[in-house]
């Protein structure tokens, strides 16, 4: 990965104490997992910023190259990366989504 595009991707994900890569918008997701995603942080009352990656293929291709992460969407929060949309469901049904993000 060239350094420009670590920079691009490293300034989205620091955008945010929560951000999300997805398909689609928070309002009109792409696919399902990105839709479970955004479901949890709704009923959780998670803010969040996202980026649609199905909008930039350099930034859809980089990211999974970033995280060494295959598939989207990918969590981080303050900075880290947490996972996908499994983890995610994992962490938000044993409450520790709820901590990372408080802390």
């Amino acid at each position: 990965m060239n350094q420009e595009m670590k920079k691009i991707i490293e300034q989205k994900i620091n955008s945010s104490k929560v951000f999300l890569f997805m398909k689609g918008t928070p309002e009109d997701p792409q696919c399902g997992f990105s839709a479970q995603v955004v479901s949890i942080f709704e009923e959780l009352e998670i803010a969040f910023k996202s980026f649609d990656i199905l909008s930039d293929e350099s930034i859809r291709q980089g990211i999974k190259e970033y995280a060494n992460w295959p598939t989207i969407p990918q969590l981080y929060i303050n900075g880290k990366f947490i996972g996908g949309c499994d983890i995610i469901r994992e962490l938000a049904a044993s409450g520790e989504l709820q901590d990372l993000i408080t802390k």
